[in-house]
């Protein structure tokens, strides 16, 4: 079984602690396969440096989104248009995002996600694309946010049942939201196609500081078979581009 690619995201270090080209240099020279959440300017940048892009949003906003049937045309437009720079630059993720409940019961806002992403299935499905639904954490970050626990999600992705529509489980957010990551790892990966990881509290390196066992955790996702990208969205307490080796030498271990 070959090695778990590694990826890093790029606001995490761009602009407060690198610049974009002290950034995409540095990640490359550590041994990074790929970047996240690249703006679209550098796309090109970051390609001819050897690296790929492993996943980028693929519509706006956190807080309005697929729950809401009347924001599914925009969407649609504007996924249509990621899909466009996507194909042209080997991106293989689109992350979606339910937006903010407002009031909805959790049972509506899975059918209405559900129903939107039905709808952009069958163009992902066409250009090899996978669009991902973020869970995000609803207690510290993202107040109201409505894909904030795994099963949710799950039922989402049940629902719509494409081989592209997946989810993109984050470590970080799901400890604070429920914990047991790695049960959660084992019973619903099959509906995972991209990880984000970060220490918790604090969305830090992954060091002895923080409460998650990354040793165990990837250990986890390396035995469900995966194939995709480990992709670090962390702040670096100290130097970054320390940060830069350290994080992707100490996850390499358990990757291989």
């Amino acid at each position: 079984m070959p090695a778990i690619a590694q990826s890093v995201s790029w606001w995490c270090f761009v602009p407060e602690k690198l610049t974009a080209e002290e950034f995409v240099r540095s990640a490359a020279d550590a041994g990074y396969v790929a970047l996240d959440l690249v703006p679209p300017e550098h796309f090109s940048f970051v390609t001819d440096h050897g690296l790929k892009i492993a996943a980028i949003a693929g519509h706006e906003s956190l807080t309005v989104g697929l729950n809401k049937r009347d924001q599914h045309p925009r969407i649609k437009k504007e996924i249509e248009a990621k899909l466009v720079d996507a194909a042209r630059h080997g991106i293989r993720n689109l992350i979606c995002f339910t937006g903010n409940r407002d009031g909805l019961a959790d049972a509506e806002g899975i059918d209405i996600t559900a129903e939107g992403l039905a709808r952009l299935a069958p163009l992902a499905e066409r250009e090899g694309i996978t669009l991902i639904l973020e869970l995000l954490n609803s207690k510290v970050d993202h107040p109201d946010y409505q894909a904030d626990h795994t099963a949710w999600g799950v039922s989402v992705c049940q629902k719509v049942n494409s081989p592209r529509v997946k989810l993109l489980y984050d470590i970080y957010h799901m400890q604070i939201m429920e914990g047991d990551i790695v049960r959660t790892i084992e019973s619903s990966h099959r509906w995972i196609a991209h990880y984000h990881t970060a220490g918790n509290p604090g969305r830090n390196d992954l060091d002895d500081e923080q409460e998650l066992n990354y040793s165990s955790i990837l250990r986890a996702i390396k035995r469900t078979g995966y194939a995709g990208y480990i992709a670090h969205e962390f702040i670096p307490k100290r130097d970054a581009t320390a940060a830069l080796k350290e994080t992707i030498q100490q996850c390499a271990l358990f990757l291989e």
